[in-house]
């Protein structure tokens, strides 16, 4: 994988694609990058994406019907889950988390963009006040400026 044709993907960005009054025009053209690049996900992704859609269903913001199509949406895009060995997870993205003064499931998006040197697509302010701290690239970031 070349780094130019990837980049780390968050949360927050993933489920503005499932909510019109989420969307922007930054994450759409996160989700347009998807055709000709590749989005590399922590593991904890999934869980984030799968219980954001939950709460959206049980809050009657989306229906069941409305989640599987999301979901069969993302399973035709270019996302790859990167996995940590549990010492990296209890060790280097505590660490960070403490460090950044960040959650830990958002420290792990931060670690992953820093250990493969991808550029981190997000809307989480606090990740991205973060990542520009830790000399962490935004994917996009012209974008972020209007």
């Amino acid at each position: 994988m070349k780094k130019k044709n990837a980049f780390v993907l968050d949360a927050s960005v993933t489920l503005s694609w499932v909510f019109e009054d989420e969307s922007t025009p930054y994450t759409d053209r996160v989700l347009e990058a998807l055709s000709n690049k590749v989005a590399v996900v922590p593991l904890i992704w999934p869980l984030e994406v799968g219980n954001g859609l939950l709460v959206a269903e049980r809050r009657r913001r989306l229906t069941h019907a409305e989640s599987v199509q999301f979901l069969n949406l993302l399973s035709q895009l270019s996302i790859r889950v990167e996995y940590f060995t549990l010492e990296s997870m209890l060790g280097k993205i505590l660490e960070l988390a403490r460090k950044a003064r960040l959650s830990s499931y958002d420290a792990s998006y931060l670690e992953l963009s820093m250990q493969l040197g991808l550029p981190l697509a997000t809307k989480d302010k606090v990740l991205l006040e973060a990542a520009k701290r830790c000399g962490v690239k935004i994917f996009a970031h012209a974008f972020l400026q209007k």
